[in-house]
């Protein structure tokens, strides 16, 4: 491990200054001095070892805690930890993100504004869905594992397929940002925003680290004391800045224009699996991912009109 709970709080901030973020979400906002990370968590009511950890996973993606090292979290630390999180992206990080999205598009056209605002309303929707599962759902279940009630009805797992999906809305509106919003917008601006949904994006990332690395496994032996904790890891797609083709770009209007694969096969005259490989090619070339995505991209770049999209 990098961190030790006897050296100095300030050397570790040093060692990685994204754990100020970290630090403020365990409550800890009083001044370190010289005093070691086990004394200040020990002041904040926090369980070092526990802080240590999230700290590694934090900063090293490529870290996976041991089960011995789960079984020695505190867990209702981690709560706290992920309940501060919440408020903080909600009420703050993505507030901040808001304002200086509709600075960078005061010049674009009615039309730019409303699917970039759009896009932007259905991404908080949807992070504050995922966080809403969180708090009321997944939370209240590990606290009843912890004094021995287990709900048949839900399982860690049934989370865990299914909460990684917020990333790719996120990084759909950096790519929309960058390559698609007029030059009329004011660049300095614009580097501003993207440099926000970077190191959003990043944090966010960091987050499900620790949702994916602690939270799931840990919850994961409590449901089944002994249990193998499962290790899984994912590559990051390549950019690319290969044009769309002009078969490529029809695909994409049939995308927007809400078609499932087998309509758009029907359409174009092609198979299925043609169909398949356009569309991962079109996500190759331009970054983005989802349909909502894809379709503000599809409008922005006027490959097709905002009024020919069904709300």
């Amino acid at each position: 491990m990098h961190f030790s709970i006897h050296m100095k709080m300030a050397d570790l901030v040093e060692r990685d200054f994204h754990l100020l973020g970290l630090l403020s979400r365990f409550g800890i906002e009083q001044r370190f001095g010289d005093r070691s990370v086990a004394d200040i968590c020990t002041e904040s009511g926090i369980d070092p070892d526990t802080f240590l950890l999230l700290c590694e996973v934090y900063t090293d993606p490529g870290f996976h805690p041991t089960p011995d090292m789960l079984q020695g979290c505190r867990v209702a630390d981690i709560l706290q930890y992920l309940n501060r999180s919440h408020d903080y992206y909600v009420n703050q990080s993505l507030v901040e993100l808001a304002a200086d999205l509709s600075a960078l598009m005061d010049p674009c056209t009615s039309t730019q504004k409303q699917v970039i605002r759009q896009f932007y309303a259905d991404y908080r929707t949807e992070l504050q869905r995922h966080f809403d599962e969180e708090e009321h759902a997944v939370i209240p279940y590990v606290r009843k594992l912890l004094v021995g009630n287990r709900n048949t009805s839900f399982t860690i797992d049934s989370f865990a397929d299914n909460h990684a999906q917020i990333h790719e809305t996120l990084s759909d509106l950096k790519n929309l940002i960058m390559k698609s919003l007029p030059d009329v917008c004011n660049n300095r601006l614009r580097i501003s925003v993207l440099q926000s949904i970077y190191s959003l994006q990043q944090d966010l990332d960091h987050h499900t680290c620790i949702e994916d690395d602690v939270l799931v496994p840990l919850v994961r032996m409590l449901e089944s004391p002994g249990r193998h904790v499962r290790a899984e890891s994912g590559g990051k797609q390549k950019e690319s800045k290969e044009e769309l083709s002009e078969r490529e770009k029809e695909i994409l209007v049939s995308v927007a224009q809400g078609l499932l694969n087998k309509e758009i096969a029907d359409r174009h005259n092609i198979s299925i699996n043609t169909v398949i490989t356009h569309r991962k090619n079109i996500t190759r070339k331009i970054g983005i991912r989802t349909v909502a995505g894809l379709t503000a991209y599809a409008i922005l770049n006027n490959l097709i009109d905002i009024n020919t999209i069904e709300s």
